[in-house]
């Protein structure tokens, strides 16, 4: 029998502290107990507690301000090369009236399948959602979407009556880092109805990874009708890119 070896302590801090930044439990702007807190709290060294900091603040968690504190950073929005962009905001924002459906939802174990789009080991639990957003009475975007249970459990128990899944996910949860692949494919028969276009009409497919830390949150594949919609940046030499 492989019996793992317990973690380093500051590195059972950080994964706790960790942990309430992702459940929601300390939201974006929230204090983080002072050093001397911490270290009563888990009855370790302030050494100990400085690195289990530290390895947040480098990962972008959370901000060190001296003689202040620290702080829950707030989630980024652009970062990438693409912006990690609200689709209710976006679609609300031309005045467009938004809806969204849930169409399927499955807490399960972690296929290879999954593992391989989240890029983490084929261990632990994923929530899976498919997704359609509306635009007015037209579909905007089918959703298909994983979230690393490990790194979001508090997904397991939201009802996501009130935003997509997406939104919840900007609005709750800090990443630090993101990816994005963008191609062009040929709709599958349930994309086709669900978006309203024909059998292997061509669509603009866009696929992200977001990550806190080297912790994967989700992994999405977000799939548009190709003739009714396009991307758009907004630049300037050195800066970042928006979309």
């Amino acid at each position: 029998m492989n019996i793992e070896a317990p973690l380093p302590r500051y590195l059972a801090i950080e994964r706790d502290l960790q942990a309430k930044i992702a459940s929601g439990e300390w939201g974006p702007g929230a204090r983080v107990p002072a050093e001397h807190e911490l270290q009563a709290q888990y009855d370790c060294s302030r050494m100990t507690v400085n690195k289990a900091l530290s390895a947040l603040a480098k990962a972008g968690l959370v901000i060190r301000k001296r003689r202040s504190g620290s702080f829950v950073a707030s989630p980024k929005s652009q970062e990438t090369i693409l912006s990690i962009h609200d689709i209710k905001a976006e679609i609300l924002a031309t005045g467009r009236k938004y809806r969204f459906e849930i169409l399927s939802r499955e807490e399960r174990r972690i296929t290879a399948e999954d593992a391989a789009r989240l890029a983490v080991p084929a261990r632990g639990k994923v929530l899976a959602l498919t997704v359609m957003h509306y635009a007015g009475n037209r579909p905007f975007v089918f959703e298909e979407r994983l979230m690393n249970l490990s790194v979001v459990p508090a997904a397991s128990t939201e009802a996501f009556e009130d935003s997509p899944p997406g939104t919840w996910l900007l609005n709750v949860v800090p990443w630090t880092n993101a990816e994005h692949v963008i191609q062009a494919d040929l709709a599958s028969p349930l994309i086709a109805e669900k978006l309203e276009i024909a059998r292997k009409a061509a669509c603009l497919v866009i696929e992200r990874r977001t990550w806190q830390g080297e912790a994967t949150i989700t992994w999405v594949r977000l799939s548009y009708p190709g003739e009714r919609h396009q991307l758009t940046s907004h630049f300037r030499p050195g800066g970042n890119v928006g979309v």
